[in-house]
């Protein structure tokens, strides 16, 4: 492990930092897990680690709203809690915008992961003209996760440095710290860089942003120390940060388990994984069409298995989170199973019970979608080529429905090509032994999955359990709004406010779209959910100002 760099302030405690840290890297290595103040007086921290919850916001040299998981630490910076309200009379006056970029390539990817870097690669080996926008610094996505402080961990972040390479090595240009904040009719793109406008007019745009993790919503989940699997896994692999010396993991997926011999190699004491699924030994036909469909990714996963077993980390199957609680030692977790409830105490409790889709850019553009039962969330209608229902564009990867690092990166493939091809670069006809690939991967994900949990729950807690984090709105608010008897997602958000806060309903909005359906009696589909808006994320005014001044300046 690197030495210490130098050191930061939070709230007059002096913090050390390593080099390449986060601010939520080298805080939650110091033992400090409270970044914010609610609107009710909670305590919040780190939750996603992907800056889509927006929870970890804290105030940098005088600047509130900065989100300790994207940015970086550095030796002196006066960093301090976030209050409900900041007084933006006394912040730090910000620097003026610098004028508006704007690009126009042949194709435009949006998120430099797995599958935006192969299109990418794809596309440019065609001749067309590629340039990546990512939000993070480094491009390689949460499957390939590089690290910022260092040489890479393991064969999986060497992989995803190879890809990244390569991609550039081909002549694509990526453009990182970039949020997108809106996307109109006629492949028109907006977002800041740096504090100044980006303005992108691509002639074919590829959309791989991805997709977060659904949480257990249970009591005690927003607490402090409680966060994603994968936001833990992001200290662990991106910054050599541990959540926690102990480390609890809840939820349903192979995510889990992966994390959770990862953080056990890295010196965590992993006290408990609870996964909701049975047991593969259970289901031994399901187990052995798995196997048949990729004996090698099942042998990796034996291994996690053994490896884990071996370290003697517990294992539950057919077992569910309960409860968080605050306690003097930490937090304690309750789970329950077929054993009845065990309680274990520890420093961070991770959560993982599936996926849903980053596919705002692609609804705002209104890309057609169907409701996908077995895992609760929409998948874009899509071509064997990846292209969606609107013209010139293409989704791949798990924006587009849960599928997998490895099918993405054919779909990437795919769509590259056929994107340059559309604009008269190449041809995308011999793409047989990436559709070969992709069907391989896309049965191996089918038997995986089957072995898991992760359809879809409605939120059975009690009242004053909180249901949408950002406006504190709990159960028992939400159920007096469905009392009302509302049509749909959006009238039971006007009545309570849910989804109205900065993460913009993404945990809380597909649990208020299934509420609605069950009360209704309707069937999901994607009219179902809260209409996708601009701006699709929290975003500085004097960026949506420079980029209106630069689009009047072009008419």
């Amino acid at each position: 492990m690197t030495q210490p760099l130098g050191h930061f302030t939070f709230d007059g405690q002096q913090v050390p930092l390593r080099p390449g840290q986060s601010l939520a890297a080298a805080l939650t290595e110091a033992g400090l897990r409270q970044f914010r103040a609610t609107a009710k007086g909670a305590a919040r921290g780190m939750f996603c680690g992907m800056g889509v919850c927006q929870d970890c916001l804290v105030t940098v040299d005088g600047v509130p709203n900065r989100r300790a998981c994207m940015t970086a630490a550095t030796a002196g910076q006066e960093v301090q809690t976030q209050v409900p309200f900041p007084d933006l009379g006394s912040a730090s006056v910000p620097q003026a915008s610098a004028p508006a970029r704007v690009i126009a390539p042949d194709v435009l990817i949006v998120g430099g992961g797995a599958g935006g870097l192969s299109a990418a690669i794809a596309a440019r080996e065609a001749g067309a003209s590629v340039i990546i926008l990512d939000e993070r610094k480094v491009g390689g996505g949460q499957y390939f996760k590089q690290s910022a402080v260092g040489a890479p961990l393991d064969a999986q972040q060497s992989d995803g440095a190879g890809l990244l390479a390569r991609a550039l090595a081909a002549g694509a240009e990526l453009i990182g710290e970039v949020e997108i904040w809106g996307a109109f009719d006629g492949l028109l793109f907006l977002a800041e860089h740096k504090g100044a406008a980006l303005i992108a007019r691509p002639k074919a745009a590829i959309i791989a942003t991805g997709a977060y993790e659904r949480p257990e919503i249970r009591p005690g989940w927003t607490l402090p120390g409680v966060m994603t699997t994968g936001a833990a896994q992001t200290l662990w692999r991106s910054y050599r940060t541990l959540p926690g010396r102990r480390v609890a993991i809840v939820g349903s997926g192979p995510l889990n388990l992966q994390v959770g011999r990862e953080l056990a190699q890295g010196g965590a004491e992993v006290v408990l994984i609870a996964e909701r699924g049975p047991a593969p030994w259970l289901r031994p036909l399901a187990s052995a069409a798995l196997a048949f469909a990729d004996p090698g990714l099942v042998l990796t996963g034996l291994r996690t298995l053994a490896d884990l077993r071996k370290r003697g980390v517990p294992i539950r199957h057919g077992t569910r989170l309960e409860r968080i609680d605050a306690a003097e030692q930490g937090l304690r977790v309750t789970v329950e199973g077929a054993g009845g409830k065990t309680a274990v105490t520890a420093d961070a409790v991770l959560m993982n019970a599936g996926f849903d889709p980053q596919n705002e850019i692609l609804r705002l553009l209104g890309a057609r979608s169907t409701y996908d039962r077995a895992f609760g969330h929409l998948r874009v209608t899509r071509d064997e080529t990846c292209a969606t229902s609107v013209p010139r564009l293409y989704a791949v990867g798990d924006c587009a429905g849960l599928g997998g690092a490895p099918a993405a990166m054919a779909e990437g493939r795919i769509a590259g090509r056929a994107a340059a091809a559309a604009l008269g670069f190449g041809d995308g006809y011999d793409l047989f032994a990436d559709h070969r690939r992709l069907a391989r991967y896309r049965r191996f994900q089918k038997h995986l999955w089957a072995l898991h949990d992760v359809a879809p729950r409605l939120p059975d807690v009690p009242d004053d359990t909180l249901i949408c984090r950002c406006e504190e709105i709990d159960a028992g608010q939400i159920r007096q709004g469905l009392a009302e008897t509302p049509g749909h997602a959006g009238t039971l958000k006007r009545a309570t406010r849910v989804g109205m806060g900065r993460c913009q309903g993404r945990y809380c909005g597909p649990v208020a779209a299934r509420l609605v359906a069950a009360a209704t009696g309707a069937a999901m589909d994607e009219r179902s959910y809260f209409a996708p808006r601009v701006p699709i994320k929290p975003v500085a005014i004097s960026a949506i100002l420079a980029a209106e001044e630069a689009l009047n300046d072009a008419r």
